[in-house]
């Protein structure tokens, strides 16, 4: 029987089966269902009394129908959707115009009735026949192309390989999943079962795909009885705690888990196949998400001069990004990484929302350390807000080069700071890392030392520092880090079983950065709620999930020098007060005096003079006293 259908679709599409089939086929075969329609139209009016039929002057009727049709046709472009994928806007197309159609054939037979009954009689049809024409001409286009589809679909779609699919949610967006999965000729899903959490939607059917409840299907025993291998997560509305628990649950399955996008970034309001996102690392932190003072960060950003330093960086980068959204005079993005730079530069002239702002943007390449070059870009921009986030940032890195380390995070810090006073600039807002309480590495300590010259600066310009954990994806971070390992095959390498960091998504902790340097007032550190701590073993073990490879071995190698098990937000003898955002907190530090920070600073210069990694970590330790270092080689300094 499938054999039989494939040749005659072969006959009817040709060579048109990858193909649109032609307009003027699809409108012929429109117009031979209309003269169809006036048939069968007057063999029903006649049935029961055929003796009533008169061909010669029916057969002189017919030619209104076609010729009314054809042109409501040609105004409505009915013929000009693909019948593969015809939906209900063809169905609607279809409707009106031979709905407009009747009403034009009514009101003109009614018109020559009043005043030209002759005409009427002669060349227009019964009421009757005119409403059963109406009524299978409406019938019949519509289930031509739905009959095509179907057939197609059938026919041409890939149906070996299937992949026998879940898809959790039974509401709105899995029911225009399932149909947009339906009608994608290429689509490589099976839909098996549909699961909600809802009670009144267990049992019913969609389209004969039975509704279950979570517990009936996610089982070991379904999933294997049922050889099911992915599962689509299609509830955009769903709360972050609860996606966490049904894709953790996929995961513990074996599934390949996978999720739409929420309704605002359908395409032109449609989802499409390709929308189906893999879940990421991301997905599984669980958290709530950031609701922000558009109005705050607004006023102090649109149409001012913005300086974001270390610009090509992946915490610089999205800065700039989320900056540009409230309309700054301009923005100065900073980097002294030429590729990274050229690269984002591309990206922002070639962003749609950012073409028409191409005359607001700068680019700069120099390091913070150049007093000439930084002079410069001051002079020349005049900025009124700096976001600082140039800096070195692996810890192995700066226990091996801490000159390098303190150059740049501490006088590279302090050349930007004492220039943002020089130059008059509103507010300047650090950014520095949990690393900083009670550092163990040098890089740590550079960056309190950071935190601590700004906050004793006095004027005004209004210092703020901003303290958060590691960005999922970010430079640097473990998740670039072990996803490369997994794709060589392992094994992944994690320092310690142990070891735990907080983590945010670098859109988060950014959009956090932007409103914290809105709301603070000079000499202010924030801290954010980082949510709860994430065992390094275990986010491996995740990622090793997420990419279906079981076979990649996770090992200890221990922990490097200056490497902690447990990162801190707060130091031992701080607290925290809280803002109007619940996600930022108010740190109360021990306050220092500038005179006293110039005199540290001064023989921290001095010490950077001699090169000596010993006496400048020495000078690191007298001006941060809680630095104990985890470094064998610097322990000894304690």
């Amino acid at each position: 029987m499938r054999k039989l259908v494939t040749r005659i679709c072969n006959f009817i599409f040709g060579k048109h089966k990858n193909n649109t089939l032609p307009r003027y086929w699809i409108l012929a075969t429109d117009m031979a269902i209309v003269f169809i329609a006036y048939v069968i139209a007057v063999v029903l009016v006649y049935f029961n009394d055929i003796s009533k039929l008169n061909l010669i002057v029916d057969w002189k009727r017919v030619w209104l129908f076609p010729l009314v049709y054809l042109i409501s046709f040609l105004l409505s472009k009915t013929y000009d959707g693909m019948l593969r994928y015809s939906g209900f806007n063809d169905i609607r197309k279809i409707f009106s115009a031979c709905t407009w159609t009747l009403l034009f054939i009514v009101f003109s037979k009614w018109l020559f009735i009043k005043f030209y009954h002759p005409f009427a009689v002669n060349f227009y049809p019964p009421f009757t026949i005119i409403g059963y024409h109406y009524l299978i001409t409406l019938v019949l286009m519509i289930m031509l192309r739905f009959t095509i589809r179907r057939l197609y679909n059938e026919v041409y779609k890939n149906v070996s390989n299937k992949i026998n699919t879940i898809i959790y949610g039974a509401g709105d967006g899995g029911t225009i999943l399932f149909r947009t999965l339906e009608q994608d000729t290429y689509s490589k899903y099976k839909i098996k079962a549909f699961v909600d959490d809802d009670p009144k939607r267990v049992g019913s059917q969609i389209n004969t795909i039975k509704v279950y409840a979570p517990n009936e299907v996610m089982t070991e025993e379904y999933i294997l009885k049922n050889n099911i291998e992915v599962l689509i997560i299609a509830i955009p509305s769903l709360d972050e705690k609860r996606r966490k628990e049904i894709i953790e649950q996929g995961l513990a399955l074996n599934l390949d888990v996978k999720s739409v996008p929420s309704f605002d970034k359908w395409v032109d309001g449609k989802l499409s196949t390709s929308q189906i996102q893999d879940i990421k690392i991301e997905d599984l932190l669980g958290r709530q998400p950031i609701t922000l003072s558009n109005e705050n960060v607004s006023r102090e950003i649109c149409n001012k001069v913005v300086l974001v330093t270390g610009a090509a960086g992946s915490i610089g980068s999205e800065i700039c990004r989320q900056a540009m959204l409230y309309q700054p005079k301009q923005l100065i993005m900073l980097d002294q990484a030429e590729s990274p730079l050229y690269d984002f530069q591309f990206e922002m002239n070639n962003t749609v929302q950012f073409k028409e702002m191409k005359d607001r943007m700068a680019f700069v390449i120099t390091n913070v350390k150049d007093p000439v070059r930084m002079r410069e870009v001051y002079e020349k921009y005049h900025p009124q807000v700096v976001f600082h986030a140039a800096a070195y940032k692996h810890v192995p890195f700066m226990e091996e080069n801490p000159y390098e380390a303190v150059y740049v995070n501490v006088f590279g810090t302090k050349l930007v700071a004492d220039l943002a006073i020089e130059y008059g600039v509103e507010k300047f807002v650090i950014i520095s890392t949990d690393k900083a309480v009670n550092p163990t590495n040098v890089m740590g300590a550079t960056k309190r030392i950071a935190e601590i010259y700004t906050q004793s600066r006095k004027g005004q310009t209004k210092f703020i520092t901003t303290r958060f954990g590691n960005v999922l994806g970010s430079n640097g971070s473990v998740v670039p880090l072990f996803r490369k390992q997994i794709e060589q095959g392992g094994p992944i390498t994690v320092t310690d079983r142990r070891i735990t960091r907080y983590f945010m998504t670098i859109p988060e902790a950014c959009s956090l950065v932007l409103e914290a340097g809105a709301i603070g007032e000079g000499g202010d550190i924030f801290v954010f709620d980082m949510g709860e701590k994430v065992k390094i073993w275990d986010l491996a073990e995740k990622m090793r999930k997420l990419a279906h490879r079981p076979d990649v071995e996770i090992i200890e190698t221990g922990l490097r020098p200056g490497e902690k098990l447990y990162e801190e937000v707060l130091a031992n003898e701080e607290n925290t007060i809280k803002t109007d955002n619940e996600k930022i907190m108010h740190a109360v530090v021990r306050k220092y005096e500038t005179l006293e920070v110039d005199g540290m600073i001064e023989k921290l210069k001095t010490e950077l003079e001699t090169c000596d990694p010993m006496k400048i970590v020495a000078q690191m330790k007298a001006i941060v006293p809680e630095f104990k270092s985890n470094n064998s080689i610097f322990s000894q300094l304690d």
